[in-house]
């Protein structure tokens, strides 16, 4: 006869006791596990892990999206998650010149598609440079406009070993009150403070709206959107290698605005207050180039859209009065010559018809202008010995 023992109940059953001592066991480990989570703060570490250029092909932009569903994309605000998940992560190739392209929203590539982007353009132009190699140019745009969200991402970035960066501006990145308004900068505040201290900007380290995480904001349970954003950001990466989308094409979108009232003023300023110079933050421009060092960095005073609508005697468009968009072209390019930085201005060399739905963001055809535009620069400049040999153009 079969012996079916085995299937009897244990001599000595699980009581409550033992299952309470359990469940306070399993706690403790969490907690211990959030304590130590909290003190090692081991999301950098855990954002450079990625499967992107190693299971999926790197994206062409850095990661924003707020239609993750649509676009296989999202905004996060872990530096080296973001860069890891970038083609730029890839190890550089022997015959390879690499280019930095950083920027706003226009170099990112609102309503643009990948290969449609300021520096999809310039690739296509298939610049060699100087000693033979092939020149490689990277989107580092990433939408929201100062010029400190763009220093901290180069600072991120320089382990990735630019030979150039070319840097498109416009005056909306520029007042000092700008500069901590991004996200992107809110939710990096040491890093913010490291670069605030480092090169002495004219900022505060206290400002309130730099997001300061209590201890408890810092453990698995307050890490927990961070960490969920983390394993999205992986997942997308099937779904973007399939389709190369990472943005949200609306069917119609609002175009820029070309009747305006007749109101002259710009971030609170008006005609006879004058364009402060400490009122834009040139400092942030000086620590830039500081902190691309040898590197050789050609600032591009973008396009805008000039109207030519009612009222457009006062102001260029919707974002710039024509007092003080001059007035920011006179002091740029008289920084540029009293610092030695390599300036293109290229404000109205693109047609009113190639702007889309703001006074930077441009068509195909219009970033192909821009693109052919700083390509001649770069061709006639040649980049030799660590140095633009192009000047204020």
């Amino acid at each position: 006869m079969a012996n079916w023992s085995w299937l009897e109940q244990p001599s000595a059953p699980y009581t409550r006791g033992f299952a309470g001592r359990v469940i306070v066991k399993a706690a403790l480990l969490f907690i211990l596990l959030n304590v130590l989570f909290a003190l090692l703060d081991p999301l950098p570490v855990l954002g450079r892990l990625s499967l992107y250029n190693v299971v999926f092909p790197g994206r062409e932009r850095l990661p924003y999206g707020e239609n993750p569903a649509q676009s296989y994309n999202l905004s996060l605000m872990n530096l080296p998650a973001m860069l890891a998940s970038h083609e730029v992560a890839r190890p550089k190739a022997a015959n390879e010149y690499r280019v930095f392209v950083m920027g706003d929203s226009s170099v990112w590539g609102i309503l643009l598609k990948p290969d449609e982007t300021l520096a999809a353009q310039l690739n296509a132009l298939d610049l060699t440079a100087p000693d033979g190699r092939r020149m490689r140019f990277y989107n580092l745009g990433h939408p929201v406009m100062a010029l400190l969200k763009d220093l901290m991402l180069l600072d991120t970035a320089m382990p990735y070993q630019p030979d150039l960066i070319i840097w498109p501006l416009t005056p909306q990145s520029f007042p000092r009150e700008q500069q901590l308004y991004p996200p992107l900068v809110q939710h990096n505040a040491d890093t913010v403070r490291r670069l605030i201290q480092t090169y002495h900007l004219n900022l505060s380290p206290d400002d309130p709206r730099l997001v300061n995480p209590s201890f408890l904001d810092k453990t698995i349970i307050g890490r927990r959107r961070d960490l969920a954003d983390l394993l999205r950001l992986q997942l997308y990466g099937a779904a973007w290698g399939a389709t190369g989308i990472d943005q949200f094409y609306p069917a119609e979108y609002k175009p820029r605005q070309s009747d305006f009232e007749e109101d002259v003023s710009w971030q609170g300023l008006n005609p006879e207050d004058g364009l402060p110079e400490d009122f834009l933050a040139f400092d942030v421009i000086e620590a830039f180039m500081q902190r691309a060092g040898d590197v050789p960095v050609l600032l591009v005073n973008e396009p805008i859209y000039i109207s030519g609508g009612q009222n457009s005697n006062l102001r260029y468009n919707f974002w710039y009065p024509r007092w003080a968009y001059d007035a920011y072209r006179i002091m740029l390019k008289d920084r540029a010559q009293a610092n030695d930085w390599p300036l293109l201005d290229t404000w109205d060399a693109v047609a009113p018809d190639e702007f889309t739905d703001s006074p930077v963001h441009m068509t195909l055809a219009g970033t192909r202008q821009l693109a052919e535009a700083i390509g001649r620069v770069i061709e006639a400049g040649r980049v030799d010995s660590g140095k633009l040999a192009v000047r204020n153009g």
